[in-house]
This record gives C-alpha cells, sequence and structure tokens, in this order.
C-alpha cells in the first residue's frame, strides 16, 4: 500500500490511504523534487519513501504491535545530518562529533518515527538526511522537511502498514 502525503502550495496537508484521511505537516520550506532537496533546506522530498521500521520511546509507551520492524530509541541514539561524514544520513550514538538529530528529545515528536528510504540507496552527501514521519507539534507547524501526524493519527497508519508499503510525498 502507498500512504499518501498531500500538500498544497501553501503548506496544507494532509496524509491519506484507503478510508482515512488525516490532517498533517511537512516541511517549512515546502515540498521539493528530491532531485532539488538540500540538507537543511527544510523542504520535504516528493516521491516514494519506502518504509524501513519503527522507531519508539520505551519509556513513554510499549512498542506498537504492527507489522513492521519496531525497534526501541535509547538516550543516546543520534541521525548523522552532517555532509561528508561517512556516517551521513545514518543513526549513529551520541556523543558523535559531527552534526546530528537527537533522537531523545524532550519535545515528543520523535516517540514514535517511521524511518523513510530517502536517501538510503545510496546515500548521496547534501541531499537530505533524517527524512521521516513522527508526531506533529500543537497547532501542526511545519517541519524540517519530515511529515508530521497526531499520534492517534500515526499509530491508525501504522496499524495498517505492512512490510513493503511506502509513502509517497507529493503536491496537491
Amino acid at each position: 500500500m502507498i500512504f499518501t502525503a498531500l500538500a498544497d502550495k501553501d503548506g496544507a496537508a494532509k496524509v491519506s490511504w484507503p478510508g482515512h484521511e488525516h490532517r498533517a505537516a511537512v516541511g517549512k520550506g515546502g515540498l521539493k523534487p528530491a532531485a532539488a532537496k538540500r540538507e537543511g533546506d527544510g523542504a520535504s522530498p516528493i516521491g516514494v519513501w519506502p518504509i524501513r521500521r519503527v522507531l519508539y520511546r520505551p519509556d513513554k509507551a510499549p512498542p506498537p504491535l504492527i507489522a513492521l520492524p519496531v525497534e526501541p530509541l535509547h538516550a543516546d541514539d543520534g541521525w548523522c545530518d552532517a555532509p561528508g561524514d561517512p556516517a551521513y544520513n545514518r543513526p549513529v550514538k551520541l556523543p558523535y562529533a559531527a552534526s546530528h538529530e537527537d533522537m531523545w528529545r524532550k519535545d515528543d515528536i520523535y516517540d514514535l518515527v517511521v524511518i523513510l528510504g530517502h536517501n538510503d540507496d545510496p546515500v548521496v552527501s547534501g541531499m537530505g538526511s533524517a527524512i521521516f514521519m513522527h508526531l506533529a507539534r500543537p497547532g501542526y507547524p511545519p517541519t524540517e522537511g519530515c511529515v508530521a501526524l497526531a499520534r492517534p493519527d500515526l499509530e491508525a497508519l501504522l496499524a495498517a502498514a505492512k512490510p513493503g508499503d511506502s509513502v509517497e510525498i507529493k503536491l496537491a
């Protein structure tokens, strides 16, 4: 199945799949074709991205009972976003000398994270990293390039997802 993240030119976004449609947030830089995506531009990459696995905060909730691969996050988990670093767009253990995302966040948006297969096979330095589906902040403000949903909506998506499914990010 393909889950569709659709956004208009003004940034209004939704994620849908058969029988479901939910409000979402996308990148503050809008949507860009994957070939034009650059590290730090705040854009969500247009394209179809396989769902790789799901990460969750075990101190906040039990593991989701889903058909996808699920792994717990740890307080020392990070994700490298430094172009040129050998671990670019890969998970890392903290402390890590190069620029990185802290996956164990205080703002709760990474309490449940879907790793999408953007720029991971092969990784191209500078073409964007850490493109996830994660929990939306209150009011659905734009993300740094990810797709964000309310927790119940992301849980509903994960309950429907199976290995081999993808997320398509596209303009309305």
